[in-house]
Parts: C-alpha cells; sequence; structure tokens
C-alpha cells in the first residue's frame, strides 16, 4: 500500500494512498497557472506529475517532462473525472486535480481483489481489499473485422465474468503480434503491455496496457484472479443552463 505523509500539529500520520484520492499534503503544493501540452519541460510538467503522483496516478518520473507515460496518467485521470481525454491538462483539469472524483467499483458485491475493465472508458482498475489500487487508460478490441498474420475475425473484447487462466513473464509472440507480460482471461484474450495503446479502441481483442504498468498489474494478475469486463451505458446529460434563460410561465 503506498502511503502518504500528513502533518497534523506535532504528530505524522501515514495516510492510505489510493487512485482518485488526493493525499492530505496536496494543498502544499503549487496550483497549476497555465495549461501544459504533450511534449512540454518545464517546471508546471513537475508540478502536475506530483499532484498526480500523490493521488495514486502514475506520471512515470518526475523529471518535468510530459512524455508518454505522464500523457498516460493524464488520460486516465480525465476519465475517472469524467473530462475528455486531452493531450494537455486544460483549466477543467487543472481546477479537478484539486476536488477528484473517486474512483468507484464497477462491480457490486464483487470479491475485494479483482481487476475490473470499463469498455465504455476504457480503463482497467486493479482492487485489493476492495480498494483501488492500481488505474490506467487501456485500449482494448477495435469493434471491426480485421484479417492479420493470416487470421481472420472480429477485433471485440468480451463481456462478462472471467479468471485469469495463465500468464506469461516478459515478452510473448503470439498468432497477432507480441504481448509483454500478458495473462490470459479468456482464451486467447489477454490484459498486456503494449508499444501502442492510442486513446481509441484499437486491439484485435486484447487489453493493451500502457508498458510501464504492464509488470506492475501482472503482478497483481495472478492465475484465479477474477476478471470483470464491463460496457456501462453513457451517463444522461444534464440539461444546459445559460445565464440568460428564460423561465416559462404556467
Amino acid at each position: 500500500m503506498r502511503l502518504a505523509l500528513a502533518v497534523t500539529g506535532p504528530a505524522l500520520l501515514l495516510l492510505p494512498l489510493v487512485p482518485g484520492q488526493a493525499s492530505a499534503r496536496d494543498e502544499l503544493l503549487p496550483a497549476l497557472t497555465r495549461t501544459v501540452r504533450y511534449k512540454d519541460y518545464n517546471q508546471d510538467v513537475q508540478i502536475l506529475q506530483e499532484h498526480l503522483r500523490r493521488q495514486g496516478y502514475s506520471p512515470g518520473p518526475v523529471n518535468g517532462y510530459y512524455g508518454d507515460e505522464t500523457k498516460t496518467a493524464v488520460w486516465t485521470f480525465q476519465k475517472v473525472n469524467g473530462l475528455r481525454p486531452l493531450m494537455r491538462v486544460d483549466e477543467r483539469t487543472r481546477d479537478a486535480l484539486f476536488a477528484p472524483v473517486r474512483v468507484r467499483p464497477l462491480v457490486k458485491g464483487a470479491p475485494g481483489r479483482r481487476i475490473e475493465i470499463d469498455l465504455r472508458r476504457r480503463l482497467l482498475v486493479v482492487w485489493k481489499r476492495h480498494r483501488p489500487v492500481l488505474v490506467t487508460h487501456v485500449s482494448t478490441g477495435a469493434d471491426t473485422s480485421y484479417c492479420d498474420h493470416g487470421v481472420c475475425g472480429y477485433a471485440r473484447t468480451p463481456v462478462g465474468d472471467f479468471r485469469v487462466t495463465r500468464r506469461i513473464r516478459g515478452w510473448h509472440t503470439g498468432r497477432l503480434g507480441a504481448m509483454y507480460y500478458p495473462a490470459f482471461f479468456h482464451g486467447g484474450v489477454a490484459l498486456h503491455g503494449s508499444l501502442s495503446v492510442p486513446r481509441a479502441k484499437a486491439s484485435h481483442g486484447c487489453v493493451r496496457i500502457p508498458m510501464h504498468v504492464a509488470r506492475k498489474i501482472y503482478r497483481q494478475a495472478k492465475v484465479g484472479t477474477p476478471v470483470y469486463v464491463r460496457k456501462p451505458a453513457k451517463p444522461a446529460k444534464r440539461a444546459k443552463h445559460t445565464k440568460h434563460a428564460k423561465h416559462r410561465r404556467s
């Protein structure tokens, strides 16, 4: 379990740090005052990375460089907070850093140790003792027909209740390409690290995971671990209100 230090008078407390929950020291971090973008390299990016790290996301090294690892962590944070994943941290994302949404269970009444995959938002959450310990952006089945490497089929990630059936350490080359630390949960469908994890649905059916968190997920995805794959309905859109809206008389 990751811990954060909290200062309470003369005492120090160790607080559990989980994705979607700000640590008690977040108020000590400077606020972001401008938009930062992918490939930026400055102090504002370093502040962003520290915010993400303290909230339980995985931005990679806290070095001020907005590279692929930070990009993935930003996408994850934005999607958890109901924001559109962007190649930048805009004003709405900056505001959310100080009032983050907590990660919610996808399946009610599920075992405390499990992996959940949300196909609509393309998010994977690892749960341990009913607490989210890792959350990441993923890319899933492209929902289209394909013929690749002499294999034809329909690229769909199956929905349902599964369990990890086997795992392979390191790189593994399957019929449809290379997989890094795969954990299979439905025939040849696996959770695995990939060099390409775009915002869009892009796989043949597997769940592509960013390389920098693939081994962490592999360690949690032991044989027998429940894997729940769901495609929740889109939330209802709220009615828009404007300052100049006219009220109808009854």
